[in-house]
């Protein structure tokens, strides 16, 4: 199971990150703008492999939140603090009820691969058209060291490949 060292993350992030007891992977903030962020790393079963989580952002009141530097730098922090453990898996799935998952999965992708740290870590993503014509945008990220890869790779490779192929 991953442990999050709040402590350590809250020590590098600009946006105060308040944990739950009960919910050790879960917390809230809010940013300067007033918007308030609700984060969860979610044990997910997309794959057999047992350490994948789905990473949810959730904008709790709804306010429209502008570019944010500290927004950004909190979301990466929290995240490295994900990966210190180094077979974990992290799985992003984009919110669709908007119609606004590309660009969350755009801003999510930029977000990370101007990360400092990026290069350490295997990014992999796909678009999924379902069956009411909604696309929807996955990435997958591990750390390169991952003693699993290969495996998570193909499995990644055949989940993504069962879903676009579904028969007529």
């Amino acid at each position: 199971m991953v442990k999050l060292d709040w402590e350590h993350i809250n020590s590098l992030s600009p946006y105060t990150l308040m944990s739950y007891e009960n919910r050790p992977l879960t917390c809230w903030f809010t940013t300067d703008y007033g918007v308030n962020y609700a984060v969860e790393f979610k044990a997910d079963d997309l794959l057999s492999y047992s350490e994948i989580y789905q990473f949810v952002i959730v904008n709790i009141n709804h306010r429209k939140s502008p570019r944010d530097s500290k927004l950004r730098q909190t979301i990466i922090n929290l995240i490295y603090g994900f990966f210190n453990q180094r077979d974990a898996v992290m799985l992003y799935l984009c919110e669709t009820g908007d119609n606004k998952q590309g660009q969350r999965s755009r801003l999510f992708e930029s977000w990370f691969k101007s990360s400092p740290r990026q290069a350490e870590f295997v990014y992999l993503s796909a678009n999924i058209r379902d069956e009411e014509d909604v696309m929807n945008y996955v990435a997958l990220i591990t750390r390169k060291d991952n003693p699993n890869l290969p495996e998570i790779e193909a499995e990644f490779d055949n989940a993504i490949r069962f879903f676009t192929n579904k028969p007529e």
